[in-house]
């Protein structure tokens, strides 16, 4: 166990160390060289048609929110790879109904496009290519220290545009959530028995900000991983785990840093609290950062090509850089994308294994 938590602290000081290399306040598009979409002279040489383009969306949000906020990405996207000769007659969304089923399905090559988190892309690349990284507003709070989130007060986006973020261990207004959060925020320190007697909202395997960062954070404090909780239930989604922890029939959930932020108005509506989400819900655990979302495509789907590839990339970057596309991607808090450097994601491969190499 030494060892690997010796491993664990290794692969998040490179991870700090690439995370950190960069001026994360400057990130303007790169563009796409377009010789990879048309002639040395920018005439697109033929037309191609397209009967349909498939995309895959995971469920980080109510998949039927998720469906009526991107479906106006359907007739953007048409309109974008036509100026680079590809016509598409129909573009289909779906959500998966899991992390793991919508990287499935890229794999499969029955869906060509997909809207994945690093370690999902990662966990079928042998299938599956990212081609961009997804940039994000920054958060007015980023602690390492779990108790400094815990003054009461909104997390807000800022100006600055970020490539990393991070998962949080949120306990709720249940009894066993309001004594795990009091043991944080009086300077305490939580024990593995604090942690395992709670009833828990995790996301499946393929989740980085709900199963995997988690799982490496509670190795590197308590040598015991999500798995080892005795009381750890998969949610549908992160919005059914913030209804569950509402509800108090889970005390503690993990998810992304921002995630609050999505379920603010929801709290005291549909999930009908009296007290805001900020004030009846605690951080009780920090992971490392994380690489943004991949918008990743199908090794093996029918129809893709480095030219289609090439087209898509400026298509999306494009999209992002108009009001009505930022109104479409802000349903998982993207602001813009970067063309994919998929060694950003190495630190989620050496997780995977990591994970792998303790089941066995």
């Amino acid at each position: 166990m030494k060892k690997l938590l010796t491993l664990v602290s290794v692969l998040f000081l490179g991870f700090v160390l690439v995370a950190c290399s960069g001026d994360s306040t400057n990130l303007d598009p790169v563009l796409v060289d377009n010789n990879e979409i048309t002639n040395n002279n920018g005439d697109i040489e033929e037309t191609i048609e397209i009967d349909s383009l498939v995309i895959y969306f995971v469920p980080s949000r109510d998949p039927e929110e998720i469906i009526t906020a991107t479906l106006p990405l359907g007739d953007m996207l048409i309109a974008e790879l036509a100026a680079f000769g590809f016509n598409v007659s129909n573009i289909n969304i779906h959500v998966g109904t899991s992390f793991e089923a919508a990287g499935q399905a890229l794999h499969a090559g029955s869906a060509d496009i997909g809207f994945l988190p690093g370690a999902t892309y990662v966990l079928f690349d042998d299938g599956v290519e990212a081609i961009l990284t997804a940039t994000r507003a920054g958060l007015s709070k980023d602690y390492e220290n779990a108790a400094d989130w815990n003054d009461g007060l909104p997390t807000l986006n800022v100006d600055t545009q970020v490539m990393t973020y991070r998962s949080l261990i949120i306990a709720g207004p249940s009894a066993r959530g309001q004594e795990l959060a009091a043991i944080v925020n009086d300077g305490g320190t939580l024990t593995w028995e604090d942690l395992n007697n709670a009833n828990w909202g995790i996301m499946s395997p393929a989740s980085p900000a709900g199963f995997i960062f988690p799982s490496l954070w509670m190795l590197e404090n308590f040598g015991q991983m999500i798995t080892d909780l005795d009381r750890a239930v998969p949610q549908e989604s992160f919005a059914a785990s913030f209804a569950n922890l509402a509800s108090e029939q889970i005390d503690v959930l993990t998810v992304f840093a921002d995630g609050r932020m999505g379920q603010e108005e929801n709290w005291t509506t549909t999930f009908g609290r009296s007290a805001d989400i900020w004030t009846e819900t605690a951080i009780i655990g920090v992971t490392e950062p994380i690489f943004n979302d991949t918008i990743s495509v199908s090794r093996n789907s029918a129809v893709m090509t480095p030219a289609l590839i090439a087209a898509l990339q400026q298509a999306f970057i494009n999209i992002a850089n108009t009001p009505e596309g930022l109104e479409v991607i802000e349903i998982y808090n993207h602001q813009g994308y970067m063309i994919a450097d998929t060694t950003n994601y190495d630190v989620d491969r050496a997780a995977l294994d990591m994970m792998r190499q303790i089941n066995q």
